[in-house]
C-alpha cells in the first residue's frame, strides 16, 4: 500500500486490513514455519536490524529505512542484538510484541493518512481484533486458553460426537476437522463445541479453523497446523507415527 496522495481518498478500512493481514502473516511465518532462516539472518555482528512484514505475506530482516522520517513507521530496531543473549523461546516472543505493536502503527498511520472517521477506525479495530496477536501465535496462548475452554465443555457433554473437543495427542496425530452441524438436531452444546473449534488457530498462518480442513499437530510443541502450511498431506500423516512442526525440527538440528 503505497502513499500517495491522490489515492487516500479512495481507500477503505477494509483496504487497510487486507495489507495488515498479509504484513501479519509474513511475519508469523518467520516467527515459525520458517524460524531457522530468521534466526540465521539474525546475526548479533551486524548493524541494527528489523523484521518487516510485507503486504504479499512474505517478510524480510533488513536495516531501516534511511530518510527521516521514514513513509512508514519503523519496527523494532536492533533485534538482533538480543538474539544470543536470551532463551531461544524468549527472543522470539519479544520480536513478536514488537511485532504485534509495529503492525498496529502501520494500519492506524494508513487510517490517519486516509482521513478515516470514528466509525472507519472502529471497523478496523475490530477487524484486527478478531484476529489473535502475533504474541498469541508465536508462544501458543491461545491454543492453550483454547483446550481450557474444551475441556471445561466436554466435561459438561461427553455425549457430543461431530463436534466434540479435539482428539488427545496419543489418539491421533491428524484430522479432518468435521463439517459444520450436520444434524438438524444437534442441539445447542454441539453449536457452542463449533464455536470452540473455530478458535483453534493454526501455528504457521494463525488463521483460525475453517469448515472440512485437514489438521495435524506437532508431538513436540503440541501446536495444530493446516496440513498445506506445512505441507502434509492426509495420505503422507497416515505414515508419520511422530509429527514434528517445521519450527521444532529446525531447534533439534541446530541443537
Amino acid at each position: 500500500m503505497d502513499g500517495g496522495d491522490g489515492a487516500y481518498s479512495s481507500r477503505t478500512a477494509e483496504d487497510v486490513f487486507r495489507d495488515f493481514r498479509g504484513r501479519r502473516a509474513g511475519m508469523i511465518k518467520a516467527l515459525t514455519t520458517d524460524v531457522e532462516k530468521f534466526y540465521q539472518l539474525c546475526d548479533p555482528e551486524k548493524e541494527n536490524l528489523c523484521l518487516y512484514g510485507l503486504p504479499n505475506e512474505t517478510w524480510e530482516v533488513t536495516l531501516p529505512a534511511e530518510e527521516v522520517p521514514p513513509e512508514l513507521p519503523e519496527p523494532a530496531l536492533g533485534i538482533n542484538f538480543a538474539r544470543d543473549g536470551m532463551d531461544e523461546k524468549d527472543w522470539l516472543a519479544l520480536v513478536a510484541v514488537h511485532s504485534d505493536a509495529w503492525l498496529l502503527a502501520v494500519a492506524f498511520y494508513f487510517g490517519a493518512r486516509f482521513g478515516f472517521d470514528k466509525e472507519s477506525r472502529r471497523r478496523l479495530f475490530n477487524m484486527i481484533n478478531n484476529l489473535p496477536t502475533i504474541y498469541e501465535v508465536v508462544t501458543g496462548t491461545t491454543k492453550r486458553q483454547f483446550k481450557e475452554k474444551t475441556s471445561n465443555s466436554s466435561s459438561k457433554n461427553k455425549s457430543s460426537s461431530k463436534m466434540q473437543s479435539r482428539p488427545a495427542e496419543s489418539q491421533t496425530k491428524a484430522l479432518r476437522m468435521p463439517t459444520p452441524k450436520e444434524d438438524e438436531d444437534s442441539g445447542a452444546d454441539e453449536e457452542e463445541d463449533e464455536q470452540e473449534h473455530e478458535n483453534t488457530l493454526c501455528g504457521a498462518c494463525g488463521d483460525n479453523y475453517a469448515n472440512d480442513e485437514f489438521w495435524i499437530c506437532c508431538d513436540v510443541c503440541e501446536r495444530w497446523f493446516h496440513g498445506k502450511c506445512v505441507k502434509i498431506t492426509p495420505a503422507r500423516a497416515e505414515h508419520i507415527k511422530h509429527y514434528k512442526c517445521p519450527s521444532c525440527s529446525n531447534k533439534r538440528a541446530r541443537a
